[in-house]
């Protein structure tokens, strides 16, 4: 079992949802970075559950403590450590989870990967909790980006159906990334938006829960960013994404668009802007052959309803070894889209960080 990721920065998690702490260590930061606190306070405030009304009702603070590896205001090049204190369980809520199996979530095929040993209290290590620690290593990597003229936005660009207006392919404006962030539920149709809430609040009163899809895009990469074949940029962004809970696909650029098209559309054609080369479109979503254009990246994002809902469904009970009926109590997200957006954003700044630490890197070697 691995829970590290990255070849240069890299990042390790541990804890499970219901266990006395949750954390991250943090190996391959470049010393004397001089961290704004706050910042990563209100990036875990997005995350944190109890949020808002689309959000589970479970408060945690998600108030962190630095470890090792930060020291007179900077950091020291050594394993930056933190953890955060679970403080808000009601783990009798889960105690039929012990051998009633969750239709949709990894209850069964953890039990069955572990041998039942698995902590199975509000999902243990497979729970979507894990990714408040990701949050605070992407939030760290954002900030060093920032310096490097990196930004990072995301929105829900549809949710059970419902559709927001589409990131610009060849870029937005920095600010609009920062009016996103500020909102519960980061949308540039305010009437999109509001009927998005609607159809979540209303799942949630019928004991059910909603899907969506979310829209990432990075600003500012330089050209050369990537490798071809395994250790390209899509496989690398892939790789982090499907780690974070509930993901089931990913796009770059058109994506599945490109099906239906000729070579002569799809293509992104090329000319001199100011003695430098640009992208007249950007189909390919800012990476070509693995690596990144120069173009803004962009890749959208399927992520499936949440698993513990209301309604009652037909399951197993592995100890009596027959069929049964389930319905979750508990504390649960009708729709996890809101708190998973400021996940996704600093998820792939871990892994443009690591790209660029590695590149860099690579470029001294010899």
């Amino acid at each position: 079992m691995s829970n590290t990721f990255g070849e240069t920065l890299k990042v390790t998690i541990f804890g499970e949802s219901h266990g006395t702490a949750i954390g991250a260590v943090i190996d391959g930061l470049p010393p004397g970075i001089s961290i704004d606190w706050d910042k990563v306070r209100r990036e875990m405030a997005r995350r944190a559950p109890g949020s808002s009304n689309l959000a589970t009702p479970r408060k945690e603070k998600d108030s962190f403590e630095i470890l090792s590896g930060y020291f007179n205001d900077h950091t020291t090049g050594t394993p930056l450590a933190m953890e955060i204190r679970n403080g808000n369980q009601h783990s009798k809520d889960y105690d039929i989870l012990k051998d009633h199996m969750r239709p949709g979530h990894a209850d069964y095929t953890g039990y069955v990967k572990y041998g039942g040993f698995n902590d199975y209290r509000g999902g243990g290590h497979f729970s979507g909790r894990i990714t408040a620690p990701l949050t605070f290593a992407g939030a760290l990597a954002r900030q060093v980006l920032e310096k490097e003229g990196i930004f990072i936005g995301a929105h829900a660009l549809a949710i059970h159906g419902i559709q927001d207006r589409p990131f610009h392919p060849l870029g937005e404006e920095k600010a609009l990334f920062e009016r996103l962030d500020a909102m519960k539920l980061p949308v540039m149709d305010e009437k999109a938006g509001k009927a998005m809430e609607e159809a979540i609040l209303a799942a949630q009163k019928e004991g059910d829960s909603v899907g969506g899809v979310v829209e990432c895009m990075a600003l500012g990469l330089p050209m050369g960013l990537g490798d071809p074949f395994f250790d390209s940029l899509e496989s690398e962004m892939a790789h982090m994404m499907f780690s974070v809970p509930a993901v089931k696909a990913i796009s770059f650029g058109e994506g599945f668009g490109f099906a239906s098209r000729y070579g002569s559309e799809a293509n992104d054609s090329l000319h001199y802007e100011g003695g430098t080369p640009k992208a007249l479109t950007n189909h390919n979503g800012g990476v070509l052959g693995g690596i990144s254009s120069g173009s803004p990246l962009l890749f959208t994002l399927a992520v499936k309803p949440t698993a513990s809902i209301g309604k009652r469904q037909r399951t197993i009970d592995i100890s009596k070894k027959e069929d049964t009926d389930l319905s979750i109590g508990g504390r649960h997200d009708p729709c996890i889209i809101p708190r998973a957006i400021p996940v996704i954003e600093n998820a792939a700044a871990l892994v443009i960080l690591d790209l660029l630490l590695t590149d860099r890197r690579n470029s001294h070697v010899g």
